[in-house]
């Protein structure tokens, strides 16, 4: 090779390679800093969005089992409470059944009726004042109270709906009813509204037109329309939730997620869930403020969230304590309470057996999503976290590159100052 000094490519590769073994020195002295061997796209782009991806899941997980726990909570005070419930009826059985052998007089069973309806008045006073984070339980409120679990996808989520009979002297506990599963559903898809107010990413802000119509059939037959008037996407859940149709919730979701192939993926709509085996939901339209009419149907699939409801029974027994002629003021009225106290002893104890089954369900949910939380975390390390060993040994490598690099160029320098002996 001729010599000359207008270029030196000699030096020019040399820094060339130095500038990469640089950079990969960086890269892993960044792997051995953070624990992480994906700290950017550029790392392993496909990677990074793998353990994104597994990181909301984990972290969906996380708060799943919290979630879990506050149900279980939630439960063991509705059981407390029931608890104290059938220890005040235990007593009352003893006042009814000495009342009912006919050897008090006349004072004795008022003292003991007395008693009696102070029962009563603490049974009441534990119906109205059982809370838990301030929100009453025992409200009998048809649309019960959900405990979410899940990984943040629709196909990987659950909810188990707590219902809580309503207690009161006139109500005391609740049997007869079926604890049932299900999973279907419909997606309202929102893209399909004629008004074009709405998009196909639809958010809860968005305005309706006049509100969202739908058909409930049923186990007798009969139809039910119901018809929201709230003005935007998200007053239009919250009504549906509101309307207290047993087994029925809405929620904002996109098609994909709802598991609904026909639309497209990114379309927005309401998932209405249904776990009500004796009602069918048909014929969602959204109306013209105009001419209150509706528009083509919006229903596009029939998948909805894994839900665990109670459902009532056509024979439902709850107690009246406080009817006409129960209390003790005579020997027959005391043999009547009587029989009513061990009726709702009975339906207090199907009750609590029901609240005990959910905290078992509530006990293994969690351990599945613990161990589920546990291995998809696994499965994030091995994907994410530095290999030392090889992290390691790619920094001795590098090390000693970057010296060697340093070291040519300084000879590939040297070697162009060879010329000026040329000239001397």
């Amino acid at each position: 090779m001729a010599l000359g000094v207008l270029n030196n490519l000699p030096a020019l590769y040399a820094e060339n390679s130095l500038n990469n073994t640089n950079n990969s020195l960086q890269t892993v002295l960044q792997q051995l800093s953070s624990g992480s061997k994906i700290n950017s796209g550029s790392d392993d782009a496909a990677g990074l969005s793998l353990v994104n991806g597994l990181q909301a899941n984990s972290t969906a997980l996380t708060q799943s089992a919290t979630n879990a726990t506050e149900g279980v909570g939630l439960l063991q005070v509705a059981d407390g409470a029931l608890s104290q419930v059938t220890n005040l009826l235990n007593r009352a059985v003893t006042l009814a059944t000495e009342t009912a052998n006919g050897t008090l007089n006349t004072a004795q069973e008022a003292a003991a009726n007395q008693e009696y309806q102070s029962i009563l008045s603490e049974i009441n006073n534990i119906g109205q004042t059982t809370t838990y984070n301030s929100n009453q339980i025992f409200t009998g409120s048809a649309s019960g109270i959900n405990i979410y679990v899940g990984d943040s996808s629709t196909s990987g989520s659950s909810i188990d709906n707590l219902y809580f009979a309503a207690l009161s002297s006139s109500t005391v506990g609740d049997s007869g009813g079926n604890v049932v599963q299900s999973s279907s559903g419909q997606f309202v898809d929102l893209s399909k509204d004629t008004t074009g107010t709405l998009t196909t990413a639809g958010q809860a802000g968005d305005t309706v037109s006049g509100g969202l119509k739908f058909t409930v059939t049923n186990a007798d037959g009969t139809t039910t329309n119901f018809t929201t008037t709230a003005t935007t996407v998200g007053g239009l859940i919250a009504e549906i939730n509101k309307d207290g149709i047993p087994g029925v919730t809405a929620s904002l979701t996109t098609a994909s997620a709802a598991g609904d192939a026909t639309p497209a993926a990114a379309d927005t709509g309401i998932l209405i869930t249904n776990t009500n085996t004796s009602v069918a939901i048909a014929d969602a339209t959204l109306l013209d403020t105009t001419t209150a009419e509706g528009a083509t149907s919006l229903f596009a699939s029939t998948k909805g969230v894994e839900t665990i409801t109670y459902q009532k029974g056509a024979n439902e027994q709850t107690t009246n304590l406080a009817g006409a002629g129960l209390d003790l003021t005579t020997q027959g009225n005391a043999a009547n309470t009587l029989t009513a106290l061990n009726a709702a002893i009975s339906n207090v104890a199907a009750q609590r057996g029901y609240l005990g089954a959910q905290v078992n369900t509530l006990n293994a949910v969690s351990q599945v999503v613990t161990t589920q939380q546990e291995n998809i975390t696994a499965a994030q390390n091995a994907v994410q976290a530095t290999d030392y060993a090889a992290a390691t040994t790619s920094l001795s490598k590098f090390e000693i590159l970057s010296q060697t690099g340093i070291s040519a160029l300084a000879q590939a320098n040297s070697l162009q100052q060879e010329v000026t002996k040329l000239l001397q």
